[in-house]
């Protein structure tokens, strides 16, 4: 899923391209994608894009008359600019083309490679409409380190659901959770409330620090075009994607945590003291029975009655942190390539 820095690249770049502009046709190509009957869609045709911005993992492009779509890319859903040719504006392809917003200059087109019709586009009036949209999660990167700290604490949750759930940070998922919480040298499993005050300065200088290099990075890739690389998985990345391969700071292998739709990555040198985590994939005894959600493991950590809990995990610290039930101590096979020696981390 595009996260802040991908979808901050995508507004700059639209905003190059079209802000200023009158759209001068909104097509659909599925009827799934708009989720709204009111505005209807001829309401927008006409009208100048004012200004184009981010509301969390959202796309919010804003018309006179305060008219505004919302474009939500979800996982597979990417935008694309493909400039005029002649009086004809670009087709939509017909596989994975959603819809596209028409301007003088050439089109941008909505698209989605998933058969599961995940992404999503709003029309909205007002202010109020819009604030519909925001969850109220904190902008990282326009935060005071205090800000930070307090919302941080305010749910007791463990830091990568915390890093995640857009109800308490704002546009960061699973791939840019992954690489702050190795730049921090943190478990994924370590409890919010359990973090001391220099544990919590050092998580959001390497939120912060995370965010603005892949925002700075794809800048740069992107230059004056738009963006058509938009993925979660990187060759710079360390942690993320990057199961079994070398942790780019000590050279052990990557390690990863596997739930239903998701795969998280860590280095358990470098983040939980050498502990490996246990998942779907290696609690073989657990199987169906293992949590599929990191909302699930939270309360399978609290004893919440309804639901059987894993055995017991040994704390990383302490009690007080929440560690998942420690896995086998097997490892994948180190690469070839692993470097000689370990570079300091």
């Amino acid at each position: 899923m595009p996260e802040l820095p991908d979808i901050t690249v995508y507004v700059e770049r639209i905003a190059a391209h079209a802000q200023g502009a009158p759209l001068t046709g909104l097509r659909l190509a599925s009827p799934f994608v708009l989720r709204t009957v009111d505005p209807p869609v001829a309401e927008l045709v006409g009208r100048t894009l004012t200004s184009v911005g981010r509301l969390g993992k959202r796309i919010v492009l804003a018309f006179e008359g305060d008219r505004f779509a919302v474009i939500h890319l979800m996982i597979a859903g990417r935008l694309r600019w493909s400039p005029r040719q002649g009086p004809v504006p670009a087709a939509i392809p017909r596989k994975v083309g959603l819809a596209a917003f028409d301007f003088p200059t050439g089109s941008m087109i909505f698209t989605e490679a998933s058969p599961k019709k995940r992404a999503s586009l709003h029309l909205v009036r007002g202010a109020d409409g819009l604030a519909a949209f925001d969850r109220g999660g904190l902008d990282t990167l326009a935060a005071s380190p205090a800000q930070f700290a307090a919302r941080l604490r305010s749910e007791r949750h463990t830091i990568k659901r915390a890093l995640t759930d857009p109800t308490v940070l704002d546009g960061i998922g699973n791939a840019y959770s992954d690489e702050i919480l190795h730049r921090a040298r943190m478990s994924p499993f370590r409890l919010t409330t359990a973090l001391d005050d220099a544990e919590v300065a050092a998580l959001h200088a390497a939120t912060v620090a995370t965010l603005t290099w892949w925002t700075t990075h794809l800048r740069a890739e992107v230059g004056a075009g738009f963006p058509d690389k938009v993925t979660a998985f990187r060759p710079e990345m360390a942690v993320h994607g990057k199961y079994g391969q070398p942790c780019p700071a000590c050279g052990d292998p990557v390690q990863r945590i596997v739930y239903a739709a998701n795969e998280a990555n860590y280095c358990a040198t470098c983040q939980t003291g050498g502990k490996l985590l246990a998942d779907r994939s290696l609690s073989r005894l657990l199987h169906d029975d293992w949590p599929r959600t990191l909302e699930e493991l939270e309360e399978r950590r609290r004893g919440a009655p309804a639901t059987p809990a894993p055995p017991p995990a040994s704390s990383e610290g302490g009690p007080a942190t929440a560690e998942a039930p420690a896995a086998p101590a097997r490892r994948p096979p180190r690469p070839p390539n692993r470097p000689a020696a370990r570079s300091p981390s």
